[in-house]
């Protein structure tokens, strides 16, 4: 059932729908938590209880549904290990009723999850603590969640990300949302529109239908409007869509040339994007309140893939000028760029981390294409996928996690996509209706 534009600013925005509130102030110190540290060679995956969430008043159902949640979301990370429950010796049947630590020890699990969920007219309430095991303590401060009974599924990922944050210490991701192409028919006429889902692969709505091809959306800053490449006139161009509304409209000043590969500024003012004209594709900026186009780069070489630094000062983008593709960076105003990448193969679709230290990229090299990341100075390079196609690398909003779209070889094969840890760990498929290309991660959901 297709969503009205009302419903889907509040799926999307929600910007009231959630209230947070403290519960009992936590006992641990920093010190004595557990922790998971990224800089060791070997991660071992902190084991973990969860109990189903205590149906407090009609909640039987959703209470189960966001445990399963919590539960895939912190295993998805490949950080964390779910103890099975039915090793469990403790049973938790009341939210407040003291914690049996030396069962959850007996059992070897670190840290243990407990909630509790309410269900009355069609509002939730969720609750849940954090507990350290071995020192017997609660970690941090207990929260409480309360939305309507559709909120189930951003809920159990803002408690996520809330476990998550205290044990790692990095920032949140779960409650995000991921915009792809979804593709449908045979290979040779392959239909494509734009689809919006959570990050894990579920709630998928469409946001276009499939009567033009559609390429490379990229969300803004705020997470309110998509660019996207559209082929309704015939040949490539821009347009921007307003996601509470679902419009769209071409940038017209553009109009009558073809242009791609679009990609907005930090502010969401401006747009940076590739533009053909004459046969050659330089690199162009455009100020959505003003109109006035500014050209960028004035090569021959094709250049393209553009990508802001996190603080609007710089642009990555990748160009063949030295005789293949590579990766190169350049000051917002344009003026000459600095090569990046310097190693074998050709290096595309640079994208800058949301922490600013890291570009993600495409490499070719010996047949084989890897989604890869490295410093801006071209440092510290590692490859973290394999594969016959693997392309198009978009951020987790907390600068941890890359989805990207790899291609299955031969004539049937098709697109799908896959997520990985810059670390190289966790790779796996994002489940998708069919198949599936083109990501691009939201910024966390307010």
């Amino acid at each position: 059932m297709k969503m009205t534009g009302e419903q889907m600013l509040k799926q999307i925005l929600m910007a009231a729908t959630l209230a947070l509130s403290p519960l009992s102030p936590g006992l641990l110190t920093a010190e004595a938590r557990p922790r998971i540290d990224f800089n060791s060679p070997v991660i071992e995956p902190l084991p973990f209880a969860a109990p189903t969430f205590v149906d407090e008043g009609g909640a039987g159902d959703i209470a189960q549904a966001i445990t399963q949640v919590v539960t895939a979301d912190l295993q998805g990370t490949g950080l964390f290990a779910q103890i099975d429950p039915g090793a469990y010796i403790s049973q938790v049947s009341g939210f407040d009723q003291p914690v049996a630590f030396a069962d959850w020890k007996a059992i070897n699990a670190q840290a243990l999850i407990v909630g509790a969920v309410t269900n009355s007219g069609g509002q939730i309430n969720v609750k849940f603590r954090l507990f350290d095991v071995f020192s017997n303590t609660e970690m941090g401060d207990g929260l409480q969640f309360g939305g309507g009974q559709g909120d189930w599924r951003r809920i159990a990922h803002k408690i996520s990300d809330n476990i998550y944050q205290q044990i790692t210490g990095e920032g949140p991701y779960f409650d995000s949302r991921v915009v792809f192409v979804a593709e449908s028919g045979p290979k040779d006429a392959r239909q494509k529109q734009l689809a919006i889902m959570d990050y894990d692969g579920a709630g998928v709505e469409y946001l276009t239908d499939a009567s033009s091809i559609v390429l490379a959306p990229r969300f803004s800053a705020a997470g309110d409007r998509i660019l996207y490449t559209s082929f309704e006139s015939g040949s490539p161009q821009i347009k921007l869509m307003d996601l509470a509304t679902r419009s769209s409209k071409s940038m017209g000043a553009l109009q009558g040339n073809m242009t791609f590969a679009p990609r907005f500024s930090p502010d969401g003012d401006t747009v940076v994007f590739s533009l053909e004209n004459g046969g050659n594709t330089d690199l162009y900026s455009m100020s959505l309140s003003s109109g006035q186009t500014t050209q960028l780069t004035n090569t021959p070489s094709i250049e393209t893939a553009p990508s802001f630094s996190p603080d609007g000062s710089q642009i990555a983008f990748e160009s063949d000028r030295s005789g293949n593709q590579q990766v190169y960076v350049m000051s917002v105003r344009g003026g000459e760029p600095t090569r990046v990448s310097s190693g074998e193969g050709r290096y595309s679709t640079p994208v800058w981390s949301p922490r600013g230290d890291l570009v993600a990229f495409t490499k070719q090299n010996g047949g084989r294409f890897h989604i890869g990341v490295m410093r801006l100075d071209g440092s510290e390079e590692r490859l973290l996928t394999a594969s016959y196609l693997d392309e198009g690398p978009t951020w987790s909003p907390n600068g941890r996690v890359i989805m990207f779209t790899r291609q299955s070889p031969g004539a049937s094969g098709s697109a799908q996509l896959f997520s990985v840890d810059i670390s190289g760990r966790a790779l796996k498929q994002v489940p998708t209706d069919g198949a599936a290309s083109d990501p691009t991660w939201s910024p966390l959901l307010p």
